[in-house]
């Protein structure tokens, strides 16, 4: 049941974004098209403009909660969502009255109701869903390999921070400068608009929430899913290719170069090596090294 719950709720979210990106690239660039809707139209539209943002944020959030709370149970469930949440608040709300840390901006409307009248609820329901998604790709993939617990825990707060820096890499200068922007830069930067010290910010943030839930995981035993993390793959890609979507449409193409480079292909990676084949077959190539670093140094002799 937990599982077809959860695919519901990613179905919906992906749905969701599609209708979003449908309004904001077909219908509103287009004001004639907008008149000439029945009114049926026209009320659809106003909430999709209205809501939309709230919609799937809020659709992902339910299916990687459930999907976490399936696969590693409560403690482990919600110390990560208490701790990116917690700590991604924290970093919006000191972003947008200090400028620290990702330099000085203000969101506007269109992702719901604004905590202090500043950060839309909607924004760490997002941290929380891409950071647990790319954290848990790269933590099975290193799982599966064999390596130390450490690296594991280490490689998936770095890679993990890395994965969710690069889709904002693709996201940012597109939301905030579309038709219809999200959010604006009262100070913009030198990267399509973007200061390079909300990079810093990103990765910093997401390496404090992620390495705080790591550690709050070692206070209860820990046993991670053995199967693929398939939704968490498909949550990351789907909103990577989202904000492709929407920087195509703005002609920003080497984002998307970088968010490729640095996010997806780094996320497709660590997918593979979670197969359950992958650390066998390290293994079996890591003997056929050592055999044969054998064999030459015997021929030597």
């Amino acid at each position: 049941m937990r599982i077809q719950t959860e695919r519901l709720f990613l179905i919906g979210h992906i749905a969701a974004m599609a209708f979003g990106l449908a309004g904001l690239l077909l219908v509103l660039p287009h004001p004639d098209f907008i008149a000439h809707l029945p009114e049926v139209g026209k009320v659809a539209f106003r909430w999709s403009m209205a809501g939309g943002g709230v919609v799937y944020m809020v659709l992902a959030m339910a299916a990687v909660s459930i999907y976490a709370w399936r696969t590693l149970g409560a403690w482990h469930s919600l110390t990560f969502i208490i701790s990116a949440i917690g700590i991604s608040l924290t970093s919006e709300l000191l972003g947008t009255s200090t400028g620290f840390p990702f330099g000085h901006y203000r969101y506007l409307s269109g992702l719901g109701y604004k905590i202090a009248g500043l950060v839309p609820f909607t924004i760490p329901l997002s941290w929380f869903y891409l950071g647990f998604s790319a954290y848990l790709i790269v933590r099975l993939g290193l799982k599966q390999v064999g390596l130390a617990t450490w690296i594991q825990e280490s490689g998936a707060i770095i890679f993990g921070s890395l994965l969710l820096m690069s889709w904002d890499f693709v996201l940012d200068p597109a939301m905030s400068q579309t038709a219809l922007p999200f959010w604006i830069w009262d100070v913009p930067g030198a990267f399509f608009g973007m200061p390079y010290q909300n990079f810093a910010g990103w990765f910093g943030t997401g390496v404090v929430f992620m390495t705080v839930a790591t550690l709050l995981w070692r206070a209860r035993p820990l046993t991670l899913p053995s199967e693929q993390p398939v939704l968490p793959l498909v949550v990351y890609l789907s909103n990577f290719a989202f904000a492709t979507i929407m920087s195509v449409a703005a002609g920003f193409y080497l984002p998307i170069g970088l968010g490729i480079i640095l996010g997806v292909g780094p996320a497709l990676f660590f997918y593979r090596l979670s197969y359950p084949q992958s650390r066998s077959v390290a293994l079996e190539r890591l003997k056929a090294i050592v055999t044969k670093d054998k064999q030459d140094l015997a021929a030597v002799k």
